[in-house]
């Protein structure tokens, strides 16, 4: 068999190889698909508050909702938060220090008003956690809430893929 031969036998197999279809997923006890970990690279780690401010404004703005804008001190709470969740293995607004949202954002050099703080324990990526927030009354109103103006969004992914998120909205 000469190269070209090779070549297009090996093309064609590839080709043919690509029309496969995907394996179906693994199911869970329930007949509902298991999670599939969604891994958070460096260069993600560094979009990815920026693209929830993305997504929360969209939703602001149909709405009807002034947008929010990035604020690094919220940011550093939530951040914060998000790692002290995953040492306490629960999803919950008290940080193991006994501190809450206001006490972690004032801690952080947040000088305005803390309306509210929505917190996830999943496998899920960011866009996923914020459709989720949208379906429970809690954190929708904190992510639509009219007076917030800034934002802060944090996140931290354990070695076993889990990622714990914290997003916080203040004046």
């Amino acid at each position: 068999m000469n190269r070209r031969t090779a070549l297009i036998l090996l093309g064609s197999t590839a080709a043919v190889a690509a029309c496969a279809p995907p394996a179906p997923p693994t199911l869970g006890p329930d007949g509902r698909p298991l999670p599939q970990v969604y891994r958070i690279s460096g260069a993600e780690a560094r979009q990815l508050p920026f693209r929830v401010l993305d997504a929360v404004n969209a939703l602001r703005e149909g709405a009807g909702v002034a947008p929010l804008q990035f604020d690094a001190s919220l940011a550093a709470a939530a951040e914060t938060h998000s790692r002290d969740m995953s040492l306490q293995n629960r999803p919950w607004h008290f940080g193991s220090d006994g501190s809450s949202p206001i006490d972690r954002a004032q801690r952080a050099g947040f000088d305005g008003r803390l309306l509210g703080e929505t917190i996830s324990e999943t496998y899920e990526t960011e866009l996923e956690t914020v459709a989720a927030w949208l379906q429970e009354p809690g954190p929708r109103r904190v992510l639509l809430d009219p007076a917030g103006r800034r934002m802060g969004f944090g996140f931290y992914q354990e070695n076993n893929g889990k990622i714990w998120y914290t997003l916080n909205v203040g004046t």
